[in-house]
């Protein structure tokens, strides 16, 4: 099938989810056996892999870049490499493409300084701290070939010998995946209590031989407690290559509860560890965040993603300070804005879309996920969230 010949299907009511067990490599490899269909297809569809990533890694610079960055990746994360592999090994596609993918903008940036998507890609988080409201919730924006292009991968993997940079002996998760992707990207928990989601950030700058944020927030996945999870976004000895906004909580913390949001900006020329920012909301506070710096001063490209964080903070400051999972219902599924809304499903046409809406509640310890506008559609599914046993 020729990829003019391919088109994506409407919206479908559906999250596949797969149970694994294994080594890192065995994990990817069943992710990737699993879902062969969807990656294979993805990579199809996918308009930045085909038409700015691909014929950027077939340049000499580009492949400087590639290059440069595996390599600093293979020595702190080999087992995320490993995983990766597996994964493509499962679905029978190339690596380099799975890899691109988690490059995302540092090729085209690097290269050519330029943002090559330049769409207002991004997601919104809400996190309430009220008595008897302590939710993190979260709509997964994307372009609009991720729809119906994402499962649930419930992992359980335990190593021989310490893993990586922060040797890692074992790991046990849950996390929304874009096809052919990491875990960690989306919204994620693990058997440690650690919950948290994911705003794209694009800083202007952005430099090859780093860690992609993608890699960052994989390894976020083993953290067991909030100064773990410091020490993996700050990223001694390398520093992130892009950035991101990392919305958290911890269910196990002691006394009340605490909700973060961290800024990542990547590590600058000749730096080695990312730049952090971390505002801590208390009970009766609350944290709203889209694809924009609010408080980290990184410079930033300029474009769509930075007009729609602009426009959906403006809608959301029309709203009184959320209280209760619907207030954050009726934020999370508004469609009143002008051009930028902050659920985005205008027609078939659209460039991004949300794809799903979750809500982790914490007293509850479930995570909800809505396929679709969570203003007039129920829940496709309600997770438990599982613990590891103290």
């Amino acid at each position: 099938m020729s990829l003019q010949r391919i088109t994506n299907i409407p919206r479908r009511q559906a999250i596949p989810i797969l149970y694994t067990r294994g080594t890192h490599y065995e994990v990817g490899y069943d992710v990737g056996r699993t879902f062969a269909a969807i990656i294979k297809n993805f990579l199809q569809l996918s308009g930045p892999l085909n038409e700015s990533y691909l014929p950027l890694y077939n340049t000499e610079e580009g492949r400087k870049v590639y290059n440069a960055t595996l390599e600093s990746v293979k020595r702190s994360f080999p087992q995320y490499v490993r995983e990766l592999e597996g994964t493509a090994d499962g679905a029978q596609v190339e690596f380099h493409k799975l890899f691109l993918l988690h490059l995302d903008e540092i090729l085209p940036v690097a290269v050519d300084g330029i943002n090559s998507i330049n769409q207002p890609i991004g997601c919104s988080t809400i996190c309430v701290n009220e008595p008897g409201c302590e939710i993190l919730a979260h709509t997964e924006d994307a372009l609009s070939e991720v729809l119906n292009h994402y499962y649930f991968v419930s992992a359980h993997i335990i190593s021989d010998s310490p893993q990586g940079k922060y040797n890692v002996i074992e790991e046990r998760f849950t996390s929304l995946c874009y096809a052919g992707h990491l875990p960690g990207y989306t919204m994620n928990y693990n058997h440690h209590g650690l919950v948290f989601s994911i705003n794209t950030l694009s800083a202007r700058s952005l430099v090859s031989g780093k860690t992609p944020r993608h890699f960052i927030t994989r390894a976020l996945l083993s953290a067991e407690n909030f100064i773990q999870a410091q020490q993996i976004l700050r990223d001694h000895g390398v520093g992130a290559a892009d950035g991101c906004s990392i919305n958290m909580t911890f269910l196990r913390q002691e006394g009340d509860r605490l909700f973060h949001n961290a800024e990542m900006g990547p590590a600058t020329v000749g730096a080695d560890q990312s730049h952090l920012n971390i505002f801590t909301a208390s009970p009766g506070e609350c944290i709203i965040h889209a694809n924009k710096y609010l408080r980290l001063p990184v410079p930033e490209m300029t474009g769509l993603i930075i007009d729609s964080s602009i426009e959906r903070m403006k809608t959301f400051g029309g709203f009184q300070a959320p209280k209760s999972v619907h207030d954050v219902i009726k934020m999370l599924g508004d469609t009143s804005a002008r051009e930028h809304t902050v659920f985005r499903e205008k027609g078939p046409k659209d460039v991004i879309k949300t794809v799903c809406v979750g809500i982790f509640d914490c007293i509850k310890r479930t995570w909800t996920l809505y396929s679709d506008n969570p203003k007039f559609n129920a829940p496709l599914v309600v997770l438990p969230l599982t613990l590891r046993e103290q």
